[in-house]
């Protein structure tokens, strides 16, 4: 059945051709897997519950798609689905699966109309697919989470549009309080870098930090690719991590290893149609620049230039929308002290 939800969501030719199987479109769906049960709370929105909650157990979000050409995550989604379905999985802790912009997964694109993954704030007063979509699924966490208090999770996966020196990292959402943070289930995960946002940037994952003290993360799990051209393998520790989380189990490791820490030193926003970004297009996440390096030209208070110590560029993207973040900036710190 969950095999199907997963099929249907993804291609509604099928939802609406198969009939043997749960539509993403029946709200309130539900059904029994190895462990526990499911039930469908709409259209991409699957909620997991086990019979018994495991010793170590947290109660997670998973959510992939939010950008709909990020096809890895799905993939990496519909394997776990699978394996709790096969019960080569036991479910031992409460999981809300979230795939986020269905329009856009279909039509294999970013997004429709608009960026999703810039609009989950709650007095948000757009109008438009997405914007509805965002509060759709800021209701669905907020009630997953009133139900599953414990130690929430929620881990949004992604794929960078780029080539990057790090290919998988982890965005730690910016609030003025500080969850605990599992650096050790990141290095676990096969993270490679760690990048501490500076503001509030009201992506999904900074949502479920701010608003519910969740431990959150935005994942870049390696680059954008279609669906079926993604190297799973090299995400192999990734999905012992879901496993885990899935199972209740504890996931970590002894140590850091080879996990870098990056702050946010400055933002490069994209105020005039003058804006240009002065280095190549195809320049990978973490290039480092610098002192005395132009990074962006054409804006009336004159250009961007590295000043102090060399900065390395995250996220660049000249062409976003007028007033929106064209790229992160950041230097190398110390891992931070959970609390």
């Amino acid at each position: 059945m969950l095999d199907k939800w997963l099929a249907a969501t993804l291609d509604e030719a099928s939802a609406l051709n198969d009939s043997t199987g749960p539509s993403p479109h029946d709200a309130m769906e539900q059904g029994r897997l190895p462990g526990g049960r499911y039930r469908i709370h709409g259209e991409g929105i699957l909620e997991l519950t086990p019979d018994t909650v495991a010793k170590d157990a947290r109660s997670v979000v998973i959510s992939a798609g939010i950008h709909g050409n990020e096809t890895a995550p799905i993939e990496l989604v519909g394997e776990l689905l699978a394996a709790l379905e096969t019960g080569r999985l036991t479910l031992g802790a409460p999981v809300l699966v979230i795939l986020g912009n269905i329009p856009s997964i279909r039509a294999q694109s970013r997004f429709v109309t608009t960026n999703l993954n810039r609009l989950f704030q709650r007095d948000l007063d757009l109008a438009g697919g997405e914007p509805d979509r965002a509060r759709t699924l800021m209701q669905s966490v907020d009630d997953f989470f009133a139900r599953h208090p414990d130690r929430p999770l929620h881990l949004d996966m992604h794929t960078a549009i780029r080539d990057s020196r790090y290919p998988r990292f982890a965005v730690v959402p910016y609030t003025e309080t500080q969850p605990s943070s599992s650096w050790q289930s990141l290095a676990a995960a096969g993270m490679q870098a760690v990048l501490l946002q500076h503001q509030h940037s009201w992506t999904f994952s900074h949502y479920s930090r701010h608003y519910h003290a969740a431990e959150a993360y935005t994942l870049e799990l390696g680059k954008v690719r279609p669906f079926g051209d993604n190297d799973l393998d090299a995400l192999s520790d990734m999905r012992s991590w879901l496993a885990a989380l899935a199972e209740g189990r504890w996931f970590s490791s002894e140590e850091l290893g080879d996990l870098r820490f990056f702050q946010v030193a400055h933002e490069l926003m994209r105020t005039s149609d003058a804006f240009r970004l002065a280095f190549a297009e195809n320049v990978a996440n973490f290039t480092e620049f610098p002192i005395g390096e132009t990074l962006a030209e054409g804006e009336q208070r004159g250009p961007f230039i590295v000043q102090d110590a060399p900065l390395s560029v995250v996220f660049p993207n000249a062409n976003v929308e007028l007033n929106a973040r064209a790229a992160l900036l950041v230097r190398p710190c110390a891992p931070p002290d959970s609390p």
